[in-house]
């Protein structure tokens, strides 16, 4: 490993491979050196693991969490109790005996190369209205479309079928009225290259990244502290994760892209410690459900169906319902699984075309939500151990109200709910889309912890990225808009190092 580069990317994730693309085309002649706390998944370098078959699937999540000694779910529900989707972990760092809407007790990261894109499902929409943050301006939409461009996202990941059209139809007649042509119902914009078969190739990191000539990717290794001075980190203290043993890299820049929980946890444990470090987390309540659809006048109501040992092998389509104010203040997304299996509780099978409704509500800002870092106690990576402070204030409960009886009456247009499949608030952290801890802002005013170019107030070379920086509520889905972020916050960082 080199002890001398440019540099330094912390976390090996969409936004961190975004950094090191974007440096990289722009300045070739630069040396990257990406470190990541856990394990190398794949022969390729961060690939989606739901391009493998499923055997060798399961055999590469078990290599990413074996070492927790947790159990994993598809269901997100093991034995009766909380378990991590394959791939990720569980974070504990609350009671998961009460509340399940109290301090996150579903918030669950990985710690692989290629981070949460080996294992995610890839839909990148844009942000609307106040989903948006509003001082990038113009800005912002040049870096969302290259963004797109990094992850390959198209609106034609699945082939239109009869099914697929009649659905888009229905959903259309129910939410199309008084929306903008771009805020219709749609096909989700997903993360993939079509193959023209049944299932489309997933992006991961490989995608991002191309061809990368001086780029090296050192996985097992825990970046523990940022050694700084005068606003300015020189060199960072790197361990491995297996052997604890430390060396130290000098560096001309660094930039933090390690999740919205262990960058702040990173920049605690290096003494950088703004007041809104931490503060404003914010996860997406999310709602799920599962209807049979009616087709040719067939109305009979679904018995429960058998399971599957990963749902999204049975995916036929996704449709996109947008975010539009004021009328529709949530994001939800229609998976079609052809005519089941999918995973409700039972074993009937039944021969009607299936579809999976998924909603995400905005959650209200509040900076007393937060993840805090201990000056004593370390965590399984020699990091500060975390705790979460987390809750739904009554207007959050009120949103997830409306949210949840309009799901019931708009589905009346489309299908039956399968028995016990009714919309259902799921724990919280189940989204896997935390943000704001790291949150960007205008000014320099104790709200915010970087500036609009992400970089940390304060420090000429420190960048943050990450779902982390986005400072506004939304609903959508936060991967594009992160990997927009980190395409301002690159050229940036360029533009500094080449003066």
């Amino acid at each position: 490993m080199d002890t001398d580069v440019d540099v330094l990317v912390v976390g090996s994730g969409p936004v961190g491979a975004t950094f090191a693309r974007e440096l990289h085309e722009a300045a070739p002649h630069l040396t990257i050196l990406m470190v990541e706390a856990g394990p190398r998944l794949t022969d390729g370098v961060g690939a989606n693991v739901r391009n493998l078959d499923l055997e060798d699937r399961r055999c590469v999540q078990r290599r990413a969490t074996a070492w927790t000694g947790q159990t994993t779910s598809d269901t997100g529900r093991a034995d009766g109790h909380l378990a991590s989707r394959p791939g990720t972990f569980l974070v504990r760092t609350a009671d998961v005996s009460g509340d399940d809407q109290t301090g996150m007790p579903a918030a669950a990261m990985s710690a692989n190369v290629g981070g949460m894109a080996a294992h995610w499902t890839c839909a990148c929409p844009r942000p609307g209205g106040s989903e948006r943050i509003a001082f990038l301006g113009a800005a912002f939409d040049k870096a969302f479309d290259r963004a797109i461009d990094l992850l390959n996202v198209t609106n034609a990941a699945f082939p239109a079928t009869e099914a697929s059209q009649r659905l888009l139809q229905k959903l259309s007649t129910v939410f199309d009225r008084g929306r903008p042509p771009d805020r219709r119902v749609q096909p989700m914009p997903l993360a993939c290259t079509p193959t023209g078969q049944s299932l489309p190739h997933w992006s991961g990191v490989d995608t991002i990244l191309g061809q990368q000539q001086r780029l090296t990717i050192v996985p097992d290794t825990v970046c523990r502290r940022l050694l700084h001075r005068d606003g300015l980190v020189y060199a960072a203290l790197l361990a491995g994760r297996h052997t604890g043993e430390t060396h130290t890299v000098q560096v001309r820049a660094v930039a933090v892209a390690a999740d919205a929980l262990r960058t702040p946890q990173l920049l605690w444990a290096s003494g950088i410690r703004p007041p809104a470090l931490g503060k404003h987390l914010n996860d997406q309540p999310q709602i799920v459900s599962a209807l049979a659809l009616r087709e040719n006048g067939v109305t009979t109501p679904p018995g429960p169906a058998r399971e599957t040992a990963d749902r999204r092998d049975l995916l036929t389509g996704v449709l996109w319902i947008p975010f539009h104010e004021p009328d529709f203040p949530f994001h939800t997304q229609v998976m079609q699984v052809g005519t089941t299996p999918i995973d409700v509780p039972g074993a009937a099978v039944l021969d009607r075309p299936v579809v999976t409704w998924g909603r995400f509500t905005t959650k209200e800002i509040r900076p007393e939500d937060r993840v805090e870092f201990s000056d004593t106690d370390l965590d399984d990576f020699g990091m500060p151990r975390m705790s979460i402070h987390y809750g739904l204030t009554e207007r959050d409960r009120a949103t997830i109200t409306r949210a949840k009886r309009d799901m019931v009456a708009q589905a009346e247009a489309v299908g039956d709910f399968f028995p016990g499949s009714q919309p259902r608030l799921l724990p919280a952290g189940s989204s896997l889309h935390y943000q704001g801890t790291v949150r960007m802002g205008q000014s320099h005013d104790g709200a915010s912890v970087c500036d609009p170019h992400s970089r940390v107030w304060g420090f000429h070379n420190l960048y943050i990225g990450g779902n982390g920086v986005i400072p506004t509520a939304t609903a959508c889905n936060p991967t594009a808009t992160a990997v927009a972020l980190a395409v301002i916050a690159a050229g940036h960082l360029t533009a500094k190092l080449e003066r």
